[in-house]
Order: structure tokens, then sequence, then C-alpha cells
């Protein structure tokens, strides 16, 4: 019988094993400290690719990439947000001026606005 050699390389994860008795382990360091949070849309796309990808959700998490590439995404997700926000106001004529003067229009105007961008983001970004 051949001698277990005490490490190995998969190529096809690109992950290293060590031996652990009678079997190999993944060889799994943690990553550097991201301190960044997932937020609202970094969780969303996690809870996605749970549904719908478990394959690339374990691949990061066995890289120790899944933190930064969801903190990532929320950011990139909040910026396009917010321009939405702001493009759509300026296309509907929401100012302060408008908030002022009747501020009930106001509030289901930007209701609206905020429902339709977070429609536009998930579709855009999340659930891709």
């Amino acid at each position: 019988m051949s001698e277990l050699t005490p490490k190995i390389h998969d190529e096809a994860n690109d992950l290293d094993y060590v031996l652990a008795g009678d079997y190999y382990i993944p060889a799994i360091e943690l990553p550097e400290e991201d301190d960044r949070p997932l937020g609202k849309w970094g969780r969303m796309h996690r809870t996605y690719l749970e549904e719908t990808n478990p394959l690339l959700l374990n691949h990061l998490i066995l890289t120790g990439r899944l933190h930064t590439y969801l903190a990532d995404l929320n950011d990139q997700a909040q910026n396009r947000y917010r321009l939405i926000v702001q493009q759509m106001m300026e296309a509907e004529g929401v100012t302060e001026d408008l908030k002022r003067r009747s501020q009930w229009e106001w509030i289901r105007t930007m209701n609206s606005i905020v429902s339709r961008a977070e429609e536009i983001v998930q579709h855009e970004m999340i659930h891709t």
C-alpha cells in the first residue's frame, strides 16, 4: 500500500488539502479582515445565491472571497440605487418645493420612486 502525501493540491477547484488521519481536508485560511458591512443588497444577493447557485456560493466561501464579493456588490448596488432615485426625482419634478407645498403628494411620489428603484436594482444586479 502506498504512503499518503501530507499535502495535495487539486487543480480542478484550486484548493490545497492536508492529510488528517486517513482523510484529506481543505486547508482553508481566514481571509484578511474586511470590516465593510454586507448591507441590504449583499444579504439579498447571498440569499439569491443560496437558492439558485449554491456551487458559486460554496466556491466563494471556500476561497474566502464571499464577504468581499458581497460587500463590493452592496456598494455598487447602493450607488446605482441612489443614482436611479436621483434621476427619477429630477424626471418627475420631485423637489423640496413640492415637499413644502404638498407633503402627501411628495410622500406618495417618493414611495413610488423608491419602490421602482429597488425593483430595478434587484433585476439588474441582485437577481443575476
